[in-house]
């Protein structure tokens, strides 16, 4: 059974809004006190958030639909309904958020407490006793919920450390983690033994520091062999990049200078990681060939410009040179990042003038209306009730698009698709009806049919 996953598909529904209520307000003596339905209540977002204790995407990997509550409808004597219930949803420091269709990146979850709303819950619809005006003092209608978001996103784990060990399986890396810091990851002889990144925390002089491995690096992983693949990605976030050389392997055709060249390799292919710092760590010193062999390609790794350091995890040769070492790069690749300005909320106002709506004449009968308005107004429109119907015409014409549709050719007649063409309304267009001259009872309006 899995108990590590980094990479899920979320499929995600925020809450719809509940429906308006058209009531009238009835007492004694007084049965027509006039309109009194309350609104509808919001649908439930459902949020992200980073949580510290989460270090898996596991119980989204067994229960990937997530749904939040739908708002109450409303009620009478001017009763509102219930807001529906958030869902927040805890990711791991470090959760990369994608749009599935897409691949849209939509954020970078880093810092515990980060919180994003990943998909926003429906408006509540507006019940009569808000629809009344001069023009219409009793509203025999309500406005309908909008529908919550719904959405698949990826959600993909990327490591937080400083630095991340990378070398063939077998080379060390977990046995260097429990040597350096309190992690006990799982240690064995035979490769693949480590099948997801370690983390330990490290501790040099006054700087703390955070060291990953990378699981399964062969020739060939970032292609796909082995668990590379998967796994690269929790290089990216990482500062520093130590190499753990094999001094004691007895593969044929293996070496420590070879194998650097093989996962330096790798590391080129994955890309986005040629400018960290590198450093290399040959190991299993304590056994006697393996010094001796480390001894012999020390100045060939030196020569690339790195430093070196000969180590065994076992006995604990070195580790304390080591660690300085990292701590000091560590040190200063955060004296280098930039300091981070806090997050501010800024807010774009709609500039006077913008675009409220586009038409788009399909043919010669046939005309697509698309924009926010229009199409959120088409969602809270209850078709069997003629006066929201009635209502619905007053303000698409107040917006202006019965003139635009006259402009751009529409005759009495035309098919007018509000929005997108699959699975928009659709509606026939008669342009010499206007709200003051609909004829018929009250409510009726022959514009839209």
């Amino acid at each position: 059974m899995a108990e590590f996953v980094d990479q899920v598909v979320l499929h995600i529904k925020a809450g719809d809004g509940g429906n308006g209520c058209a009531s009238v307000h009835r007492e004694k003596f007084k049965p027509l006190g006039g309109p009194d339905g309350g609104n509808g209540g919001r649908g439930g977002d459902v949020t992200l958030e980073v949580d510290p204790n989460t270090s898996t995407l596991l119980d989204y990997h067994h229960r990937p639909h997530r749904k939040a509550g739908n708002g109450k409808q409303g009620m009478g004597s001017n009763r509102d309904g219930a807001t529906g219930e958030d869902v927040v949803l805890k990711v791991p420091n470090g959760t990369v958020v994608k749009n599935a269709t897409t691949g849209e990146v939509l954020i970078d979850l880093v810092g515990a407490g980060t919180r994003y709303v990943v998909a926003q819950g429906g408006f509540g619809g507006l019940g009569n006793a808000a629809l009344a005006s001069t023009k219409r003092k009793a509203p025999g209608f309500a406005l309908l919920g909008e529908p919550g978001d719904e959405l698949d996103v990826v959600l993909e784990l990327k490591t937080v450390a400083d630095v991340a060990l990378v070398g063939y399986p077998n080379a060390g890396k977990s046995s260097l983690i429990a040597a350096l810091s309190a992690a006990r990851p799982k240690i064995a002889d035979y490769p693949f033994t480590t099948l997801v990144p370690n983390l330990g925390v490290v501790t040099a002089g006054e700087t703390v520091f955070t060291v990953a491995d990378v699981p399964g690096l062969i020739p060939g992983a970032s292609q796909g062999r082995g668990l590379g693949h998967e796994f690269l990605r929790h290089v990216e976030r990482c500062s520093t990049i130590v190499h753990v050389l094999d001094c004691a392997t007895l593969e044929p055709g293996r070496d420590p200078l070879s194998d650097f060249e093989v996962i330096e390799g790798e590391l080129a292919a994955y890309g986005e990681l040629h400018d960290r710092p590198r450093l290399a760590v040959l190991n299993k010193a304590d056994v006697p060939e393996a010094r001796e062999l480390a001894e012999m390609v020390r100045p060939m790794l030196e020569e690339r410009g790195l430093r070196v350091f000969t180590i065994s995890a076992a006995t604990h040769e070195g580790l304390r040179e080591l660690s300085f070492a990292m701590a000091e790069m560590v040190a200063a690749a955060r004296a280098a990042k930039p300091i981070e300005e806090p997050t501010r909320l800024v807010i774009r106002p709609r500039q006077y003038g913008d675009v409220q709506f586009e038409i788009r004449r399909i043919d010669e009968h046939t005309f697509q209306v698309t924009g926010e308005k229009p199409e959120r107004w088409i969602r809270q429109t209850d078709f069997s009730n003629d006066e929201a119907v009635g209502y619905l015409a007053d303000r698409l014409e107040r917006l202006g698009i019965e003139k635009a549709l006259g402009e751009a050719g529409a005759t009495d007649g035309a098919e007018v698709v509000i929005g997108p063409m699959e699975g928009g309304y659709v509606f026939d267009w008669h342009p010499t009806l206007d709200a003051a001259a609909v004829p018929g009872p009250r409510g009726t309006d022959n514009r839209i049919g």
